[in-house]
């Protein structure tokens, strides 16, 4: 993975943040692109300090011209998308609105094709490459109020097979993952805005899910997305892998 170039979305904090670290530290030219300019910029200098080539792309994935207009800050050739922005939604049918649906829809799932369909010449142009896609185990089970969300991971799963199949000849892998619940800054901010002074006792509630016992860690997705994304997974395309404590695979 020396030099390659990689694009990762939502890169500025939780797994993106893992991701742009791991990648940047394997010898990666990494380009990230996040709304959020303080930590994006904060990110970028960090890893510069350390003598790491990550650059930081201020944008909307939900604009196709945006996205368009952002890959072109990377010079040449792309190796490897990775498509792990996304937002969230607590909620059944009945409490979701259409402000709501429309919202998550605009990032989760069209801001995802927006990626791999200005990514694409660059990727064709390289002679292939990765497009890796952040799941969830919401596509493939019910989780109970997460309708919208549990919609545009059900979505990108379909994409991701969908691409799959189409640039397969063209040397392009595509592939997803799907965690189960990850520790990240997210989830303390779920926990501190809906049980105040119960923080503690919903975590271990919500780790407990999990047949390890705790939920994963930012840098250990980070690890599967690397190595499927490098020559190691070079066999591996048209895949949803599950990276989830044993959640769906040793449901009681």
């Amino acid at each position: 993975m020396q030099s390659k170039n990689i694009l990762i979305t939502g890169g500025a904090s939780g797994i993106g943040l893992a991701m742009v670290r791991k990648f940047a530290s394997e010898g990666c030219h990494v380009f990230f692109i996040d709304t959020n300019h303080t930590e994006g910029t904060k990110l970028q200098i960090e890893e510069h300090e350390k003598g790491l080539s990550v650059k930081f792309l201020e944008g909307s994935i939900a604009s196709f011209d945006e996205v368009q207009r952002l890959i072109q800050h990377i010079p040449g050739k792309l190796d490897v998308l990775i498509n792990n922005a996304g937002i969230s939604h607590i909620g059944k049918v009945e409490n979701t609105s259409e402000a709501d649906f429309d919202r998550l829809f605009q990032v989760n799932v069209k801001g995802m094709f927006n990626c791999i369909k200005a990514a694409l010449p660059k990727l064709k142009e390289n002679g292939g490459g990765s497009i890796l896609n952040m799941c969830s185990v919401a596509a493939t089970i019910g989780i109970p109020d997460r309708f919208a969300y549990s919609m545009t991971k059900g979505a990108t799963l379909s994409m991701t097979l969908s691409v799959a199949r189409d640039y397969v000849a063209d040397g392009i892998r595509c592939n997803c993952l799907s965690p189960g619940r990850v520790h990240t800054p997210f989830v303390d901010g779920f926990l501190a805005k809906n049980y105040p002074g119960q923080e503690k006792e919903m975590f271990d509630k919500l780790a407990a899910t999990q047949p390890i016992g705790r939920m994963g860690t930012p840098e250990e997705i980070a690890e599967l997305a690397y190595f499927i994304s490098s020559e190691a997974g070079g066999f591996i395309t048209g895949s949803n892998f599950n990276i989830d404590g044993g959640f769906m695979g040793l449901k009681m």
